[in-house]
């Protein structure tokens, strides 16, 4: 059994010797979130724009063909079901990595042959849960505990405990997403939907953890929007509208954009009759205040788990001779969207995965589904289902996307999107009868023939789909878009990919036999520039390949993968 660390052990860092004593750097302020110095990766989407894109160029086009392993971390516990999601974070050589239990390391790779693991911090979960990053702020490491429902922040040179506090105002409710490090507000994002969580997005004050606003995705009774959950059943209290993805932000419009979570129970629109606002959205803050500027939502009253709280990208783009600010969302509903992001005005949306079955179309107007018909409290859209006791079948995307929570990137120097998927059909199957807090799926779904992967590359200015690179297996990892003109993902296999971001040619391609569900970043010391990425898909991840018959031997392992040159 993995034993976990109680009491007053657990708000302590583990020890490591005396030779690995803490190491001062300087504080990670504001100014330098805003413009993030070219060798650090000091945020969950490496910046506020969330575009996943590093100006380093040490590897490129030209060499990437000889990248190597450099060293290797191992992550994690003892327990063969764990998996990795995060982002490792990189100031001045330094990482900050967490696992699953919600231990945070700091890790040494100024040498570029070795990681040495500094110290650990500890919160002391009882279970594992999906955790995916850390954020820095000042001279403190913010994280998220999952079902523990707990933010700790951590001081980042010494690794104890400056505070620790319970945010969760409801049985199962997680905290799943990295912080985002604003000005003087760390913001956090509640999940756990699905199992019957009424979900929120809050502002904490990063000295203190004192809570400073709080929006609910899911409107109260005499709240605008309330009016869209027609029930008899308060299914409001449990309506989800879950945020497990870290948002964006906009420092000029001091807006931050954040996708929500689907409606519950999941696979029965019956029991929630409505539109179910604000699920299922890109919903942008006021991110002194927390009161929604603007919301556009993507698929009213669905029923098929195709939830948006996947990136939004925060694109400043010239289009017909005109500059404009955009918003980019990679929809797990197999459509890749453009706003306005300071009104939230729909431009355009162009379908990115192959098949597309749940809807005809997106309307060019109105960004909604073709088939929506606002006067319907319960929509079919295309799935053709007399009613919602019956098994829908050949619903494309998957219930997992599309997009999901494996990030997108944006490229400034290709002015292209990069978007990750996975390529697949699925059968949804309603089941009234679940409407049991803790179990609130509304049924269930089945996967019958084999899920596999996409790259797709799109043109925000002009809404053009210039390719659909077809991959063997699912890709839950996200993408890394570099100056050198390399674009990096990695499949559930276990090989990690880089492309050309111009032609699309394969560069450079290892596979390490442990899949991959966290993304890939890059970082740079002493003139050296790295690739890193962690290992370990977990149960759900693995379940996708439960159609690729040669996979199903395949074992997991959670380690931190380092490559150079």
């Amino acid at each position: 059994m993995h034993s976990r660390l109680t009491g007053a052990l657990a708000a302590l860092a583990i020890a490591l010797p005396a030779t690995c004593s803490p190491i001062s750097a300087a504080e990670v302020t504001y100014e330098r979130l805003l413009n993030p110095e070219p060798q650090n990766w000091l945020m969950n989407h490496h910046s506020f724009s969330a575009q996943r894109h590093s100006p380093l160029d040490i590897i490129n086009k030209t060499n990437a063909k000889n990248l190597k392993l450099v060293f290797a971390v191992p992550i994690g516990g003892t327990s063969g079901n764990e998996h990795l999601q995060s982002t490792p974070l990189v100031e001045d050589g330094f990482m900050y990595m967490v696992d699953v239990w919600g231990v945070v390391y700091k890790i040494d790779a100024r040498s570029g042959t070795r990681g040495q693991t500094i110290w650990k911090m500890d919160p002391g979960l009882q279970k594992p849960d999906r955790n995916r990053g850390v954020a820095l702020w000042g001279n403190l490491i913010i994280s998220v505990t999952g079902f523990d429902g707990r933010i700790v922040a951590t001081n980042k040179d010494s690794g104890q405990i400056v505070w620790d506090r319970k945010y969760s105002d409801q049985p199962d409710m997680e905290f799943t997403a990295a912080p985002l490090a604003l000005r003087d507000s760390v913001l956090i994002g509640a999940s756990g939907g699905d199992l019957g969580v009424r979900d929120w997005i809050a502002s904490l004050d990063p000295k203190t953890g004192e809570m400073k606003w709080k929006t609910y995705s899911i409107p109260a009774p005499g709240e605008p929007g309330s009016e869209t959950w027609k029930d008899k059943t308060n299914n409001w209290q449990t309506g989800g509208g879950a945020f497990y993805v870290t948002g964006s932000y906009d420092p000029g419009a001091n807006l931050t954009y954040w996708g929500s979570g689907n409606p519950v129970p999941r696979y029965d629109s019956s029991y929630r009759p409505g539109d179910n606002l604000f699920t299922d959205s890109a919903l942008a803050l006021d991110a002194t205040s927390g009161k929604m500027q603007w919301y556009f939502q993507y698929t009213p009253n669905e029923n098929m788990d195709y939830d948006e709280t996947g990136t939004h990208i925060v694109l400043d783009v010239r289009i017909d001779g005109e500059d404009r600010k955009l918003l980019s969302h990679a929809g797990r509903n197999g459509f890749q969207y453009t706003f306005d992001r300071l009104n939230g005005r729909f431009l355009k949306a162009v379908q990115y995965v192959d098949k597309v079955t749940w809807t005809k179309g997106i309307d060019s107007k109105t960004g909604k589904p073709v088939d929506y018909d606002p006067s319907k409290d319960i929509q079919t859209y295309n799935n053709n289902v007399r009613n919602t006791t019956e098994r829908m079948t050949n619903v494309c995307p998957d219930v997992h996307g599309g997009g999901n929570y494996w990030p997108a990137s944006y490229s400034p120097r290709t002015k292209l999107l990069y978007l990750p998927s996975h390529e697949g059909c699925v059968d949804v199957i309603p089941d009234t009868s679940a409407h049991v807090r803790g179990k609130f799926a509304g049924g269930g779904y089945a996967n019958i023939n084999r899920v596999t992967g996409n790259l797709s590359v799109v043109d925000p200015a002009t809404g053009e789909l210039k390719l659909r690179k077809a991959l063997p297996y699912p890709v839950n990892s996200g993408v890394l878009t570099t100056g050198g003109g390399i674009v990096v993902t990695a499949m559930l296999d276990g090989t990690i990919l880089a492309y050309d971001d111009q032609t699309y040619e394969e560069l450079w391609s290892i596979n390490v036999g442990a899949g991959f569900s966290a993304p890939p970043m890059t970082y740079a010391v002493n003139g050296k520039q790295y690739i890193a990425i962690a290992s370990g898909s977990g149960g759900i991840a693995k379940a996708k390949l439960s159609r690729s018959p040669e996979m199903k031997t395949q074992n997991q392992a959670t380690v931190l993968w380092v490559f150079g040159l």
